[in-house]
């Protein structure tokens, strides 16, 4: 990906990964805007860096994507990049009664909000130069965690998604990328001061690195074992990881 230059429209942009993307492309020297539902926190963003813009976003609703899509369409008609990043992960109960608003909730937001978001505004990246779509997925879309399995699962289908896309785009000038994050610390699951996680900025600074190669995946290194994990002996990781994680989690 060209990594300056652009107008970039990030989702789920007022904390952790999606404000740490937007701040690393602001200042490369890209045009970035940010949305969110919380407006404190992306008016927090904007101020402490002057040029971005920000945007209120309820990535369930669909008349919303819809609107926003069109105001951004309007006030910035260079738009080329657009950042699939905003999502929630809760721990759950698939061993018992799921709970259905949760169930609801995360699939909305994690997996039907990135596939409305794109397809809002896709016939006009196609008419850009240098165009992105890239989804924040997850390294669990690979090795699920068995505490968040509905989460795991939305970031599981959000991979096979932008493999399907990446393929339909091929003939156009849209590059589909795909960001899958180990454990980093960020709000999620309060992991701003776990041990094992990996620190937000060398998350960062690998990521950008690997983001400004020809790579469609990116992937710091943390990420790689999890990747490769895919085949006929996939459960013994799955397994292992898992008990790693009730461990972890159950003390906690």
């Amino acid at each position: 990906m060209k990594l300056n230059g652009n107008t970039v429209f990030i989702t789920g942009g007022g904390s952790g990964i999606g404000q740490a993307l937007a701040e690393a492309l602001h200042q490369r020297g890209n045009k970035v805007i940010i949305s969110g539902r919380r407006r404190s926190r992306l008016d927090a963003v904007i101020a402490a860096n002057p040029g971005m813009e920000a945007i209120e976003l309820d990535i369930t609703d669909p008349a919303d994507i819809e609107r926003v899509a069109a105001k951004l369409i309007a006030d910035h008609p260079e738009l080329n990049v657009l950042i699939n990043n905003a999502g929630i992960m809760q721990p759950d109960t698939v061993a018992g009664k799921i709970d259905d608003a949760l169930l609801t909730s995360t699939i909305s937001t994690n997996l039907l909000g990135p596939i409305r978001m794109t397809s809002a505004l896709i016939e006009h990246l196609k008419s850009k130069r240098n165009a992105v779509v890239a989804y924040t997925s997850s390294v669990l879309g690979f090795v699920p965690m068995a505490v968040t399995g509905i989460y795991s699962a939305t970031k599981a289908a959000v991979h096979s998604y932008a493999l399907s896309q990446r393929f339909m785009l091929r003939d156009t000038g849209v590059r589909v990328l795909e960001i899958a994050p180990p454990w980093v610390r960020t709000e999620l699951m309060n992991s701003q001061e776990a041990e094992l996680a990996m620190p937000l900025d060398q998350f960062m600074a690998e990521t950008m690195a690997v983001l400004g190669t020809d790579a469609d995946e990116i992937l710091v290194d943390a990420a790689k074992p999890f990747r490769g994990n895919a085949g006929p002996n996939e459960h013994a990781l799955v397994n292992e990881f898992n008990e790693q994680a009730l461990a972890l989690f159950s003390g906690a």
